[in-house]
């Protein structure tokens, strides 16, 4: 028989899905550069920049993070996104990250069902998001989480402004 200690290792931690604060900007920093080491990138953002796109005075994005008793598990980024000729807005999820050990709980479905609350409340009719053609594990599970895959058309240029 296992003993209360055998038990909670077992059980997974009871998390809390809120959107991100000021004191979160260290611990979301590190799990971007989880990410993109993840993916073969390097993540050259900062907390600074991190703290401006978040909370500065023209806030470009909103993070939404997964925390429990340990600090946090996980995050989701979001980018607003339109369509003109439709005159509609829409959410990209732009980064959905649950670190080791923590994955296989829910803790991404309920990242990406805070995500849907957050866009259906900005006014936006539609979430995207996007993923790496050999990455099958995450083809899944957006496919579970209802997402419908869309092919890709055109090239994407890009210009650098500085």
């Amino acid at each position: 028989m296992l003993d209360d200690s055998e038990i909670s290792l077992l059980r997974p931690p009871v998390v809390t899905i809120r959107a991100a604060k000021s004191r979160d900007l260290p611990e979301l920093n590190e799990m971007i550069r989880m990410l993109a080491a993840h993916h073969g990138d390097a993540a050259a953002i900062t907390p600074d920049q991190l703290e401006r796109d978040l909370f500065g005075p023209v806030p470009w994005i909103t993070a939404l993070v997964a925390e429990s008793d340990d600090g946090l598990l996980g995050y989701a980024i979001l980018v607003p996104l339109y369509r003109a000729q439709d005159g509609q807005r829409g959410m990209d999820l732009h980064h959905l990250f649950v670190r080791d050990g923590h994955r296989s709980h829910g803790i991404g479905q309920h990242l990406v069902d805070r995500a849907r609350e957050t866009a259906r409340k900005a006014g936006c009719g539609y979430l995207s998001v996007s993923a790496a053609t050999g990455n099958v594990l995450a083809h899944r599970f957006y496919e579970q989480m209802d997402f419908k895959p869309r092919p890709v058309t055109g090239m994407r240029y890009l210009q650098a402004l500085a």
